[in-house]
């Protein structure tokens, strides 16, 4: 019965953890190689907490705190440190480093503060670690027998494990959840589309945190002692291996994956050993490892989606409205006014500007790149007009992607300066541009390759209140309308570019020049004022890249700016004007595509051929 009962404790703080860190490295795609320390301080805290002043059991161990709190403080006090101790992290995780370099910069952090721990006795009484921690509810009149007060234990912790199952499935299941497997999916698109990844990092760190406290204050209340040498790296290991296996990005996925391996592999070989006295005290311990290492491989190897894979979430598209006067032909770009009404922000403000053009919105003066002594961009100095379809061509490395990149935030220049709308944007993030309606597409497929058609265009979409973490804790209740007006939008957006029925695919399984399309309309979805383009006909089959053309004419008729690279000079001849070139870094001139061919420099540099 004891070992029952211990079973089904260990599997349900394992399954907590397993889901705070499901909720990092499954939906949001932070590689958290540190997670065992959030679990560590939030065990300790719990413990120092419940435990008395360190000098009332006469001194022989010492700890930080010894406040005795009663039920549930400790649990609570752990989850606080858990969510606190990740804050120092963000600045690893959200400002120096991204991907595995913050993954390795994680799990060293974790490595080194175990050592810290274990090896410097005067602040955490050193590998001795603490004991005899007060066990919850055994104090006053919840006094229980042993019997069943461990039973009124498990039943506790499972009801709590599943609470934390449903508050991370509220989360996911919001617009900030889709925001977060956006940011798995590709952290650099998302920055374009206006999502701030440090806010963002910064938030999962923080409630992955606080769940891993939570479970080391649980487990720990359980056993009543606390020692460095039970929460070294290889732990984190175990967890990653049980939300790999059950199914990253499924919560159902990490759950089975908690029962499977923590569980399956490590509490109930360790009971076996306990049990058995004659067998070599490090044989199934050992073998463990070796099972899990292999577990791991087979399952990245061959079903790397997990045994319970992340789910396809299917949206509904709104039928047309039948009859309604004046609706434009579906199919992709079917004319020129197709581009009418993809576009909200700021439509009265162009009305009066006029579409035909006029002021300025974007300069770039002097502007400069170098990476390393080579100069990608060499004192560029350039102005687009509103409500212009403006083409950038030159040869191969003559730095226009990187030259988008720069005005779009995505890089930063050595040199100059960039103005919209006559502010100087030289210092602002990408994310932060994007919200003012500067926003960009990029040279290669950048679709999120996990997330459906509808989906993508939905991670674009401004002002959902769902997407905020206060957005998604509100519930759907709260940001039902935003969510059906954005979709209704969507479905305009698809059904004018011909993608309707593919809005419930997944957008990775699209052939090249459909995920072109995705990418162009996810771009309008968030509502430009400026939309660089880089290279977006490129893989369109020239009947459809010319319907593209006559959307984006219409736009820009409507009002929106567009700034545009594209090696097909036809596309540049029929749609752009005027048409920049740039060769070797600089710019060479600019002016329409039939003055360019008379330039004797242009020619040479790129028309030749």
């Amino acid at each position: 019965m004891f070992y029952l009962i211990t079973l089904l404790i260990y599997g349900a703080v394992d399954v907590i953890a397993c889901l705070g860190l499901s909720q990092q490295f499954g939906v949001a795609g932070v590689t958290n190689f540190g997670f065992i320390i959030f679990q560590a301080a939030g065990a300790y805290v719990a413990a120092s907490l419940a435990l008395p002043s360190d000098t009332a059991n006469g001194g022989y161990q010492i700890y930080i705190g010894g406040l005795h709190l009663p039920f549930p403080m400790p649990l609570i006090g752990a989850a606080l440190a858990g969510a606190l101790l990740a804050l120092p992290f963000t600045f690893l995780v959200g400002r120096r480093l991204r991907g595995d370099f913050a993954a390795i910069g994680l799990l060293v952090t974790a490595v080194l503060l175990n050592l810290l721990v274990t090896d410097y006795r005067p602040l955490f009484n050193g590998d001795a670690g603490v004991a005899q921690v007060p066990a919850p509810l055994q104090s006053g009149i919840f006094i229980l027998s042993s019997t069943t007060y461990r039973w009124v234990f498990v039943a506790a912790v499972i009801v709590l494990a599943a609470g934390v199952y449903m508050f991370l499935r509220r989360i996911t299941e919001s617009p900030y959840g889709r925001t977060l497997r956006a940011m798995r999916d590709n952290d650099k698109v998302a920055d374009s589309l206006g999502k701030n990844l440090v806010s963002l990092r910064t938030g999962v760190l923080v409630l992955g945190g606080a769940i891993a406290g939570l479970s080391g204050g649980v487990l720990v209340s359980f056993i009543s002692v606390w020692s460095p040498a039970a929460w070294s790296y290889a732990e984190t290991i175990v967890l990653f291996a049980a939300v790999i296996i059950g199914g990253a990005g499924n919560h159902r996925g990490a759950i089975l994956g908690a029962i499977l391996v923590p569980v399956g592999f490590e509490e109930v070989t360790r009971l076996i050993t306990n049990s058995n006295p004659s067998l070599p005290p490090n044989l199934l311990p050992s073998l463990q490892w070796v099972a899990i290492g292999l577990l791991i491989v087979l399952f990245l190897w061959f079903r790397p989606q997990g045994v319970l894979p992340e789910r396809k979430r299917l949206i509904a598209v709104p039928a047309p409205a039948a009859g309604r006067e004046g609706e434009p032909p579906a199919g992709p770009a079917a004319s020129a006014h197709d581009g009418q009404g993809l576009l909200t922000r700021g439509e009265a403000a162009r009305a009066r500007k006029g579409a035909a053009g006029g002021d300025d919105i974007l300069q770039a003066v002097g502007l400069s790149r170098d990476f390393g002594g080579v100069q990608a961009v060499s004192g560029v100095t350039f102005t687009i007009r509103r409500a212009t379809l403006t083409g950038l061509i030159g040869p191969n490395g003559a730095g226009k992607s990187t030259l988008l990149a720069l005005l779009a935030g995505t890089d930063r220049p050595s040199a100059g300066t960039i103005l919209y709308n006559g502010h100087d944007i030289t210092a602002l993030p990408a994310f932060r541009r994007a919200r003012m309606g500067l926003v960009r597409t990029f040279q290669l497929a950048s679709e999120f390759k996990r997330l459906t058609v509808m989906e993508n265009l939905l991670s674009a979409a401004p002002g959902n209140r769902g997407d905020s973490f206060r957005g998604a804790v509100a519930g759907r209740r709260y940001w039902r309308g935003d969510e059906a007006a954005a979709i209704a939008r969507a479905t305009d957006i698809l059904r004018r570019f011909g993608l309707d029925k593919l809005a419930n695919d997944y957008a990775g399984d699209l052939s090249g020049g459909q995920r072109r399309l995705v990418e162009i309309m996810r771009a309008l979805m968030a509502e430009p004022d400026v939309l660089l383009l880089d290279e977006p006909m490129a893989g369109v089959h020239p009947e459809l890249a010319r319907r593209i053309g006559d959307t984006l004419v219409g736009l820009c008729r409507e009002g929106l700016t567009i700034l545009m690279v594209e090696h097909e000079l036809a596309i540049m001849d029929e749609f752009c004007d005027p048409v920049i070139v740039m060769a070797q870094g600089s710019l060479l001139a600019q002016g329409t595509m039939a003055q360019l061919r008379e330039r004797t420099e242009v020619v040479e540099a790129y028309l030749v051929g």
